[in-house]
């Protein structure tokens, strides 16, 4: 198979996934990606056993977003080999997070008297400023900040442009800001 017809191949496959959930085109896939995805995920230093899951992870993905695959921009193999590079990363993130969390022993349970009111007085201003931000400010605020949502992501599920994500977040921000800083 040249490498022409290999990349015409999967992309075939691809298409075949996304618009039949053919089953037999996600095999092939998976048969010439899978071994290549993992060896791909032990080089950047994954134990087997993980290169193993992710792999397995990353093809998951590759059945569920089939349909966004778009073969003018990319071709299947970068387009795969993205998703599980952005799974590694996502992972890599989540364990430093995990190793940043201090231990239960060492969160003390009960702040001061002074401090938990402080803290509630902050929270209560926090709660006034945001409810004085314009809805579609407020609701990408809340998308990016309390959903923990990529602003790719948001842009997908409010059917607005990027820059707009961006934009709202921005004038929310500044809003917020000065209304907080209002209260010191």
């Amino acid at each position: 198979m040249t490498a022409d017809s290999g990349a015409e191949a999967a992309a075939g496959w691809l298409r075949a996934i996304a618009e039949r959930g053919d089953r037999a085109a996600f095999v092939a896939l998976f048969g010439h990606f899978a071994p290549r995805v993992k060896a791909y995920l032990l080089r950047l230093n994954l134990p087997p056993g993980q290169a193993e899951e992710m792999t397995q992870e990353a093809m998951l993905t590759v059945w569920r977003k089939a349909a966004l695959f778009n073969p003018e921009t990319t071709g299947a193999a970068a387009w795969i080999f993205t998703i599980a590079r952005n799974l590694r990363v996502d992972a890599a993130r989540r364990d430093r997070l995990a190793q940043a969390e201090p231990a239960a022993e060492e969160i003390d349970p009960a702040p001061a008297a002074d401090t938990a009111l402080d803290l509630g007085r902050r929270a209560d201003r926090l709660r006034h400023a945001l409810a004085s931000l314009p809805p579609e400010q407020a609701e990408v605020v809340r998308l990016s900040f309390f959903d923990d949502r990529p602003h790719a992501e948001i842009e997908r599920s409010l059917g607005i442009p990027l820059g707009t994500v961006k934009s709202r977040l921005r004038l929310a921000m500044a809003r917020l800001r000065a209304q907080l800083e209002a209260f010191k």
